[in-house]
């Protein structure tokens, strides 16, 4: 089995417990990585460099642009945010799956660039505990809620561009279904190409040596 981590992207409504359940899955299993993003942002207290971002000014990130050193970027607020190239690979040959949390247009931008990637779309039961887990936060009004879910409703016209659909009812199930789907998908053949291209020169040479 190839030592390489695996890129996953997970996405999900809001509300879903994304952020729940990655941090749970790390935890649990030690060979997985949260993408750490780059900003232009300023660090807020207790936030270090590194750690929770990559903190830059707008010139070093667009030179990070220039140099294809970031494998997504957006702008939200007038900051910069995107994932840098270096640490992600750099992760992933040391052999941890490395997590990417980001909507959905930014996950198909992913999958383009990067087919061997594993994408991954988190939901709960139905739209009414959708809800209930909205407006049980206590954080955002009426008029916030009804955005959130106008957008879920919009969000859940691409789920089927993603390679598995979880539903997170119960945490710690969810986080072992994930972990299982991780593990099944090292043996998809995209993510299987040293291998296939191993045994195919030896074929090939058994092959020659029949002629």
């Amino acid at each position: 089995m190839e030592k390489k981590g695996i890129l996953i992207v997970i996405s999900g409504f809001s509300g879903a417990g994304k952020g729940t359940l990655v941090k749970a899955l790390i935890k649990k299993y030690h060979n997985y990585a949260l993408s750490v993003s780059m900003t232009t942002r300023k660090p807020r207290e207790g936030e270090r460099d590194g750690v929770e971002y990559f903190f830059t000014d707008t010139e070093g990130f667009e030179e990070t642009i220039r140099q294809g050193g970031l494998i997504e970027y957006a702008q939200y607020c007038g900051n910069y945010y995107g994932t840098p190239k270096d640490y992600v690979e750099r992760q992933l040959q040391a052999g941890n799956n490395v997590i990417l949390e980001i909507e959905i247009q930014g996950a198909l931008k992913i999958k383009e660039k990067f087919p061997e990637s594993l994408l991954i779309f988190v939901t709960p039961p139905g739209a009414e505990e959708l809800k209930r887990r909205l407006v049980s936060r206590g954080t955002e009004s009426e008029e916030v809620i009804a955005k959130r879910l106008a957008r879920a409703s919009e969000e859940s016209e691409g789920i089927e561009a993603y390679d598995y659909i979880v539903v997170n009812d119960d945490l710690g199930t969810c986080v072992e279904e994930v972990h299982q789907l991780v593990e099944a998908s090292r043996r998809a053949p995209v993510r299987r190409e040293a291998f296939i291209e191993e045994i195919r020169n030896q074929l090939k040479a058994f092959a020659k040596g029949a002629e």
